[in-house]
């Protein structure tokens, strides 16, 4: 099931603490371009379907990752692309876009999006794997 973007947003919004949508729109296109570039095949379009269709189209359509980032690497690159971040607050910013994401997707989809990533984004998804 699709989420609409104004509850996606709101999840986001409230998990990041942000003061308008605005914010939470914007951390959320900075994170999803960055992990659309993490994700490939059908795990990337499994997930897109569970999205608003805009924020679908940026994960679709990524920012270029030559390497897969490991996950402190990956709030770095938040940072850097998120205006005014600093490596504290990019990793909320990450945190709360990737927890609502993980809430859109079931456990069998996000079990798969963790297996294309490197270890740490677990804890980035707020669903921490037993070792």
């Amino acid at each position: 099931m699709t989420l609409r973007r104004e509850v996606f947003l709101e999840h986001v919004k409230e998990r990041g603490e942000y003061g308008t949508t605005e914010e939470a729109d914007r951390a959320a296109r900075v994170v999803l371009a960055l992990l659309g570039a993490h994700l490939v095949g059908d795990v990337r379009a499994h997930l897109a379907a569970r999205l608003p269709e805009g924020y679908a189209l940026i994960l679709l359509n990524p920012l270029q990752s030559a390497e897969p980032l490991p996950p402190e690497r990956f709030v770095r690159a938040a940072a850097a692309w998120i205006e005014g971040a600093t490596g504290q607050t990019a990793a909320w910013d990450v945190s709360a876009v990737l927890s609502t994401v993980a809430d859109a997707a079931d456990v069998d989809l996000l079990g798969q999006i963790l297996l294309q990533l490197p270890a740490g984004y677990d804890l980035l998804f707020g669903r921490p794997q037993p070792i």
